[in-house]
């Protein structure tokens, strides 16, 4: 059922030799989109959220279409294949081919709405070989991934999503959507009265060698679903190393972050220590001066009769009063007002760069007990990687991915039963 896919070939770009040219107008084009441009579609938005969070270049991902095509855990895209009957029973020149035909027209057609999560960008039925069947291309992706791109592929993720959770070496995800699949094809064909006919390990009338080579067929397909099994194995190791190993890289972002933040707060606070000292020694040298500065204005700005003697006799008193002596004692008493004026300016400066010192001290502090408990989260979280690789080195791969495949579920039945608990809370307080 399923196949490695040659879109090209499907959509007939070039002929196989297999193939009828003049039938070829037959066939049926439900899509054909360019996959670049549908992985554009799905993934653009969550690549730029993935890129706007790293703050390395090398971790940026430029395109995601040639990430998956250089990458060995997921395919660009899936196909499958399917057929009914062959060409002594289903030919595609008969009325039987042209019944079949109906058949993968009306299980196509309902494809993409019972599958959301399998994205299909190329799909034909081919009517000009010895027998109908449909090619569906696809890419299966997931949403709401906490690692990677939030929306990212992944042929494990898709069939979950759809309701279809691995379990047993034979019983992967793939394995039962290939049968549900095949169940949904049987249900159509019922409909137009064919019946599927599921053959048994002993057939009566077949040939020692015919039968040899199913025998062999079928053990290579044991082998090709216990490699896909082993490769589910091996992403899951590789997604929970992938996850290892982001918090890791993101503990060093933090811890470096946080050094440039203690040193920025050094800085400022030594700053802040200079001003201050600059200030201490100014009002230093400004305090004798401006000791008693508010008495002595208060006295000169009394009435200028009882401090000032009177004029000589060659000058008369208001002119000396009015001229001299009270636009003098008018300066005087600016100027001391000024200097004092100055002194409490610089006294305010002071008491706030004494106060600004003392929070860049805090926040300083503050830092530094940070820095210590990330290095500790830091050193922890390299203690559980090695022990994880430990494990899987002493247990086998097998058994730990059982137990983590254990424990997940058994956090789905808590969070279902908590979930269920607060429905019905919900429903006897209505």
């Amino acid at each position: 059922m399923t196949g490695k896919g040659s879109v090209n070939h499907n959509s007939r770009k070039f002929h196989a030799k297999n193939t009828d040219p003049e039938r070829s107008c037959l066939n049926v084009e439900y899509c054909n989109e360019n996959v670049k441009d549908v992985y554009h579609e799905l993934f653009d938005e969550a690549l730029a959220r993935y890129n706007a969070k790293q703050t390395r270049s090398d971790r940026r991902i430029d395109d995601y279409y040639d990430k998956i095509c250089s990458g060995k855990q997921e395919k660009p895209f899936h196909e499958i294949i399917l057929q009914i009957g062959d060409k002594d029973n289903m030919g595609a020149k008969t009325e039987n081919g042209q019944l079949a035909a109906k058949v993968l027209d009306k299980y196509m057609r309902d494809f993409q709405r019972r599958n959301p999560t399998l994205r299909v960008f190329s799909a034909y039925l081919h009517m000009d070989e010895a027998t109908p069947h449909l090619h569906i291309d696809f890419i299966p992706y997931t949403t709401g991934s906490k690692r990677g791109l939030d929306t990212r592929v992944s042929l494990k993720q898709a069939l979950s999503a759809l309701g279809f959770k691995g379990g047993t070496r034979r019983e992967t995800e793939l394995n039962q959507w290939v049968s549900y699949e095949k169940e949904q094809l049987a249900a159509i064909m019922l409909e137009q009265g064919i019946e599927w006919e599921k053959k048994g390990i002993h057939e009566k009338h077949l040939s020692v060698l015919d039968f040899e080579k199913k025998e062999r067929a079928k053990e290579v397909a044991a082998l090709e679903a216990k490699k896909a099994e082993l490769q589910e194995e091996n992403a899951t190791f590789q997604e929970i190393n992938e996850d290892l190993h982001e918090q890791l890289l993101q503990v060093d972002d933090e811890i470096h972050f946080l050094r440039e933040d203690l040193q920025e707060s050094r800085q400022e606070a030594e700053k802040a220590q200079k001003q201050v000292d600059k200030y201490q020694k100014r009002m230093d040298e400004l305090a004798p001066m401006v000791k008693n500065m508010e008495k002595l204005a208060a006295d000169f700005s009394a009435d200028p009769e009882q401090t000032l003697p009177e004029a000589a006799v060659t000058e008369s008193a208001k002119s000396y009063r009015e001229k001299k002596a009270k636009p003098l004692i008018k300066k005087i008493v600016q100027v001391m007002r000024s200097v004092y004026s100055a002194y409490l300016d610089i006294s305010n400066k002071f008491t706030k760069l004494q106060a600004a010192y003392s929070r860049e001290r805090s926040g300083n502090e503050r830092l530094s007990n940070r820095l210590e408990v990330v290095l500790e989260e830091n050193r922890e979280l390299r203690m559980v990687a090695a022990d994880f690789d430990r494990v899987k080195a002493v247990v086998g791969s097998e058994q730990v991915n059982a137990v983590i495949n254990r424990a997940k579920q058994q956090e789905q039945i808590e969070a279902e039963q908590k979930r269920a608990v607060r429905r019905k809370h919900n429903q006897e307080a209505r």
